[in-house]
């Protein structure tokens, strides 16, 4: 299969409180809130996009806020998404560093990690966050909360996967979809499509003694990656179901168009398409400011805001 996978997409993860949640990522790392809506598997719940002006894909962290529900709290463990990781510039972890104190948020220095400085730390529920600084950036950032623009968070840097046998999960995605290694050491092997970028970025932990995963609170639910339109979509799904393995049919998830998959490590992927966007239903201006219901959710909206948490950003 050519090479059409673009970049990450987003991340998900399921998550405890709604309101630490945004006081997190708006007011800590100064990521705006591109969509307020709910999850379309439970309408009871709320999925949060946070990302760039325009929410564009790799730039994306989502949430689901299921405080209150009775979900248990996860394992962060072999099978899963054990990192997410934001990139910032070159030169500002001392800045991050001190943000992240005054907010007291314990921070743990990484080190270099192939010849950039990192830094680490969970959100306020418990999912490890990392900051990569480089100098390979050029997407433009958000700039609120706070952060000047030479200190913003720019996107997504990249993903850590914590896999027992690496074997198959390399195979996958080197043979089928297309990413490259492009750097190795200890036990990481990092992989990259369409450029060895930020927000182009998977590293394969080899975590043979980690516990299993167990999807909760506090834990990623997968990492979905970037592909143009859903012709080339379907191509990916019909390559996978050659392949054996078992794959979704596509679901309108309204911003765009999305396929999921579990890889042989155990990971939940998902192929998602890069439009229509977050602005089919509101203006640029007002992304994130409004309760946006798909359009099957409209006549369940009194109900739905009745059962939400009362939020404010």
């Amino acid at each position: 299969m050519e090479k059409i996978i673009r970049s990450l997409h987003h991340v998900t993860a399921t998550v405890s409180d709604a309101q630490e949640d945004l006081d997190f990522y708006l007011k800590v790392l100064g990521i705006r809130l591109v969509k307020k809506t709910v999850n379309f598997d439970n309408h009871n719940v709320y999925h949060f996009y946070y990302g760039d002006e325009r929410g564009t894909p790799n730039t994306l962290m989502t949430t689901f806020p299921y405080r209150g529900w009775g979900v248990r709290e996860g394992v962060q463990g072999a099978g899963q998404v054990t990192v997410t990781a934001f990139s910032v510039p070159e030169g500002s972890l001392d800045s991050w560093r001190s943000r992240l104190r005054d907010a007291n948020i314990d921070v743990r220095d990484v080190g270099e990690r192939f010849g950039e400085e990192v830094i680490a730390f969970d959100d306020p529920s418990g999912l490890v966050i990392e900051l990569a600084a480089n100098r390979n950036d050029e997407r433009t950032p958000w700039v609120a909360g706070g952060v000047s623009a030479d200190h913003a968070v720019r996107g997504l840097y990249g993903i850590t996967m914590s896999i027992r046998e690496p074997q198959r999960t390399l195979a996958l995605l080197t043979d089928v979809l297309n990413y490259e290694i492009v750097n190795e050491e200890d036990r990481r092997i990092r992989l990259a499509v369409n450029g060895n970028l930020p927000g182009h970025i998977i590293d394969v932990l080899h975590s043979p003694d980690a516990p299993d995963a167990v999807n909760g609170l506090g834990t990623v639910h997968h990492v979905a990656m970037a592909v143009a339109d859903e012709d080339e979509q379907l191509r990916v799904r019909k390559e996978l179901i050659n392949l054996g393995l078992e794959v979704t049919e596509v679901r309108d998830r309204c911003y765009f168009k999305s396929i999921y998959f579990r890889e042989p490590g155990g990971v939940l992927y998902e192929v998602a398409t890069l439009g229509p966007g977050f602005d089919v239903d509101e203006e640029l201006s007002e992304l994130g400011t409004h309760l946006r219901l798909p359009g099957w959710e409209e006549p369940n909206r009194a109900e739905i805001m009745q059962g939400l948490a009362t939020v404010s950003y």
